[in-house]
């Protein structure tokens, strides 16, 4: 058998348990032997903490030192500081500058060498080749070509596969686009993959006719539900992957029962802030990050203990099917995107799950937002959501009703119990196209927003 089409890094990728654990080991001693020499955050920071970096030598050591959050990482660069306390090399050897959103604040910063592209890119191309991409494929990345790391790094990767990358930025592209260059691979969010694929339709052409073979989902997570949806409209498996700038590059394999993470590059721990605590596998967490650096390597910007405020669970750590030997974990959500009612948290997947029902898509085109007003101390809280149909007039909008309550209180006793007893209500919403509040505001669209 030729493992390359199945692997990118065979070796590194069914490495078995043990020797990947002493491979991790030996990572984690440079990587903090190097931050400790480099870093000027890092060097005050074990001074400060009282640590001797000689002294942390395995993962268990790792998580005795405290947890780094993204308040730290802006107050510790300009204009905060007079210097970027957490670039770890001499502007020389700085490659490209890259920065997150800012939507909680100031940008943070972040540097990366040659080598640091190297690495982020095969991180990538470990999940594409997992997903079955290779030589010959075309694939549309509609990921912004910015400040974000995440469309750049897709296009290294696909050097290493023979993948054409058709680097288009948007899922507005022209139509042309498709019919001209037959991509095999789309990679973009569900809602801009059902619109163009509502887009192909309306021009006639079939989204499962398009050649298009293979779906990629990214920057979002999502509801298994809207995945279905999406996958029965371009007749394709839709695949998952996770990034960021930060460098926590994950991504299901053909198996889809999990993102794999790149365990000898970065090191994932998943830690419960209400407990202050490391939870064990299989329990809900916080994605906790730390940067692994080949021995002799270097690194523009690296972390350790770093708090992605995205939450998951660690599914396994047993061999997969598919042959792989790398922990998978659930798709991680957003924390800033959870709420909670009556002592229960909820996210915008909740919310999402119950509006792709099935039967719901007869009639909807799978846009929605959701809000929530009221107090529990005023006795009682309403969310509203609004459903975006194909045709309001036609629209089964009891049915709708019907599936989403169902599917939104089922797993959430405390408020099917609230919403039973009226304290908590939930009303719903239908418009045309194009009518949510969304659609008149720029930038990524909030789901689900909390007014209360």
């Amino acid at each position: 058998m030729d493992s390359s089409k199945f692997y990118f890094n065979p070796e590194i990728e069914t490495m078995d348990r043990g020797e990947l654990d002493a491979l991790v080991e030996e990572r984690v001693r440079y990587t903090v032997k190097y931050a400790a020499e480099n870093s000027p955050f890092y060097r005050k920071w074990f001074e400060k903490q009282g640590v001797d970096p000689a002294e942390i030598k395995t993962h268990e050591d790792l998580l005795d030192l405290p947890i780094i959050s993204g308040n730290i990482i802006r107050e510790n660069q300009p204009p905060e500081t007079s210097e970027f306390m957490f670039r770890s090399v001499g502007w020389e050897d700085v490659f490209t500058v890259h920065e997150t959103s800012g939507t909680s604040g100031n940008p943070k910063s972040f540097f990366l060498t040659w080598e640091d592209w190297e690495r982020y890119s095969e991180k990538y191309a470990r999940i594409f080749r997992s997903q079955g991409f290779g030589p010959g494929d075309r694939v549309v990345v509609c990921a912004s070509y910015g400040m974000n790391v995440g469309a750049n790094t897709m296009t290294l990767a696909a050097r290493h596969l023979g993948m054409s990358i058709i680097p288009e930025g948007k899922c507005t592209f022209p139509l042309r686009v498709i019919e001209a260059y037959r991509p095999t691979g789309i990679v973009g969010s569900v809602f801009k993959l059902l619109s163009l694929a509502r887009r192909l339709r309306a021009e006639g052409i079939d989204p499962r006719e398009s050649g298009v073979n293979k779906l990629v989902v990214g920057g979002e997570a999502f509801a298994d539900e809207s995945r279905n949806y999406l996958s029965e409209i371009w007749g394709c498996p839709v695949y998952n992957i996770y990034g960021s700038t930060e460098g926590t590059m994950c991504g299901e394999c053909d198996e889809v029962s999990g993102l794999h993470v790149p365990e000898d590059l970065v090191h994932v721990d998943i830690y419960d802030p209400h407990l202050e605590n490391y939870v064990p596998d299989g329990e809900c967490g916080r994605v906790i990050l730390s940067t692994l650096l080949p021995v002799g390597a270097k690194a523009g910007t690296l972390l350790l203990n770093y708090d992605t405020e995205d939450t998951t669970v660690v599914l396994t750590r047993k061999q997969c099917p598919c042959g792989r030997t790398h922990m998978k974990i659930l798709t991680p959500q957003r924390e800033a995107e959870t709420t909670w009612i009556e002592g229960t948290p909820f996210n915008r997947v909740d919310v999402e799950r119950g509006v792709f029902q099935r039967e719901n898509m007869d009639y909807l085109t799978g846009e929605y937002e959701a809000f929530l007003y009221g107090t529990e101390d005023e006795g009682e809280t309403i969310l509203r959501v609004s459903m975006e149909c194909e045709n309001p007039e036609v629209c089964d909008r009891d049915l709708i009703k019907e599936n989403f309550l169902r599917t939104f209180l089922r797993y959430k006793p405390p408020l099917s119990r609230a919403y039973a007893e009226g304290t908590f209500k939930i009303v719903f919403n239908f418009t045309g196209p194009m009518r949510l509040e969304l659609n008149r505001i720029k930038g990524r669209p909030k789901r689900l927003v909390d007014r209360r």
